[in-house]
């Protein structure tokens, strides 16, 4: 059943709100943003971030509870965002020369995100 769409247009707004706020967090750690919300027909890629010699593909998910957030970066997801990913690099002039990582960010109600590394 498709939800009525005000919830779906609730769920895009926080969800463009997570995004946004992990993208802070990320800056504040050192990273650079490189793209936000890269469209592909194979994926969406929410963050494309780069720490010195690394390419970082981030998966974004507002949830209630870090499990949950986990939870719904299921196998079909990160193959659609690897598949993005190689897209992205394929458009880099020096993406021979960066090592690639996938993370993770949840983003929680009145918490600080919860960042994992090399999540998949």
């Amino acid at each position: 059943m498709t939800p009525p769409p005000r919830d779906r247009q609730r769920a895009f707004l926080r969800g463009h709100v997570a995004e946004h706020l992990a993208a802070f967090y990320l800056i504040a750690k050192g990273y650079r943003i490189m793209a936000m919300r890269y469209k592909t027909r194979s994926g969406e890629i929410d963050i494309v971030a780069r720490k010195k010699d690394m390419a970082i593909f981030i998966e974004v998910k507002a949830r209630a509870s870090v499990e949950d957030g986990l939870n719904a970066v299921t196998a079909d997801a990160q193959e659609r965002i690897r598949r993005a990913s190689d897209i992205w690099l394929s458009r880099q002039r020096h993406a021979g020369h960066l090592g690639v990582r996938y993370d993770v960010v949840i983003i929680r109600p009145w918490r600080w995100p919860t960042h994992f590394i090399s999540y998949f």
